[in-house]
């Protein structure tokens, strides 16, 4: 099977950061085509400031708004329209692209496409067959609806803060934007049952996402143990309330370490012969589940003794061949010479136009999943600024050229943009320095093959 499964279709992405911009960079690769439309003074927060990543070689050429790493990224294989959507005749174009196309993508607050007559209930007697994704903070209706929201701040209203942290310690961060990417796999799921719906019954439907919502499900367990039992949520680091010893634990290097669980008696005994103490296997103090919770800083102190003499993934491969739950704590470095990524081809290498200057090849994230009759590959890279205005007026809706040289003058379409998001101008060692990158290698050229 050589065609792709989301081939002939239309995507429009009218959204910003991850969430959204993700989910249709996964459509694209599916085949659909997939048409990204930002606002002249409204550019995709990617494309520079504390979302944006870094720049080929560190350097941010004439076009640094094309150039940033978490841009190519996520909107890989897409096309670009920019249009202003604040003004009427703007708004036109987006209707007349609305009518043309298949899936709408946004994450306005509901007041906005409320505001300009092109919510759903207004849309689906224009196309009665649109698929149109919201995805919001808190959805459609309920008091917090109308609040902006991004999925960094969420993680303290949906409750996953006050779970995440050491015991004591202040509420904590789960990385970085976590419930964007359960949103993005959220919306593209969407996406997909709306077309099959559509193919069963002819017609579209909304989705409406709450990422408030999604990120509730993460702390589903706490939920439910609340209302069974009774039992407070609270904050305990990396132990477990049942396992021990459990925890992350430093081991020889710069900044390595390794996790490990042990669930049972038998477990905690094959540890001790890892470790080099097979006599605390019987040690009254370790010798039940009870005893090593009650004693597990004790414990803790034990185990880095051993971590901290090997390397991390020698850790993990000992105790995996143990039977003790382990694994390594990957960083970026890990991750682009892990040999199962590799195998499974998660990396994929992207081939750049020599006119963009960004260098031949560059390495994104591609899915974590295959199709066994279909090879799925990211299509190309992320689009240039507005690179497609003319065709999409002219090729698919059918505007004649006078039209679209009106719209060009009036300064409703542009190919740059009119507000250049910053971007800080840093070495890469300042960038070490500062703590906005942990290190880097001088060669990782050589070492990734470019």
């Amino acid at each position: 099977m050589s065609k792709l499964p989301l081939e002939g279709l239309r995507v429009i992405d009218s959204s910003y950061v991850f969430a959204g911009p993700y989910s249709t960079g996964l459509l694209a690769d599916m085949g659909a085509e997939v048409i990204k439309i930002e606002g002249p003074a409204r550019t995709d927060m990617t494309r520079g400031g504390a979302f944006s990543g870094m720049m080929p070689d560190n350097e941010r050429g004439d076009d640094s708004w094309n150039r940033t790493s978490t841009y190519n990224l996520v909107n890989r294989g897409k096309k670009s329209l920019v249009v202003d959507l604040s003004r009427k005749e703007g708004r036109e174009v987006f209707v007349d692209l609305i009518k043309k196309s298949d899936v709408l993508l946004e994450n306005f607050t509901p007041r906005v496409m409320r505001g300009w007559g092109l919510d759903y209930p207004n849309l689906q007697k224009m196309h009665p067959g649109l698929i149109m994704i919201s995805n919001t903070g808190y959805g459609r209706g309920g008091p917090f609806s109308d609040y902006p929201a991004q999925a960094t701040t969420q993680e303290a209203t949906h409750g996953l803060a006050a779970v995440t942290g050491y015991r004591d310690g202040d509420p904590s961060k789960a990385g970085q934007s976590f419930v964007d990417f359960l949103a993005a796999w959220a919306c593209m799921s969407a996406a997909l049952l709306g077309l099959r719906y559509r193919r069963r019954f002819g017609r579209g439907l909304w989705a409406d996402i709450g990422m408030y919502q999604l990120g509730c499900y993460n702390v589903s367990e706490f939920v439910l143990d609340n209302i069974a039992n009774g039992a407070p949520s609270e904050r305990i680091g990396n132990r477990h309330r049942q396992y021990a010893p459990q925890g992350c634990y430093r081991c020889e290097g710069r900044d390595d370490w390794v996790t490990l669980s042990v669930r049972d008696d038998h477990e905690w005994g094959a540890l001790c012969g890892v470790i080099g103490h097979p006599e605390l296997a019987g040690d009254s103090r370790y010798a039940t589940e009870q005893a090593r919770r009650a004693n597990h800083d004790a414990l803790d102190e034990i185990i880095t003794q051993w971590t901290k003499t090997v390397g991390k993934i020698e850790a993990m491969e000992r105790l995996q061949a143990a039977g003790v739950p382990a694994g390594a704590v990957l960083d970026g470095r890990d991750l682009h010479f892990n040999p199962h990524l590799k195998a499974r081809g998660l990396l994929e290498w992207i081939d750049f136009p020599k006119e963009r200057n960004m260098g031949p090849r560059r390495r994104v994230i591609g899915r974590p999943w295959h199709f066994s009759k279909t090879d799925i590959k990211v299509r190309g890279p992320a689009p240039v600024f507005g690179n497609d205005n003319h065709h999409v007026l002219r090729d698919i809706l059918g505007y004649d050229e006078a039209r679209i040289a009106a719209l060009e003058r009036d300064e409703l379409l542009v190919s740059a943009p009119k507000k250049v998001r910053e971007t800080p101008d840093l070495t890469m060692d300042e960038r070490v320095k500062l703590g906005r990158l942990a290190y880097w290698d001088p060669d990782y050229k050589q070492r990734l093959g470019m």
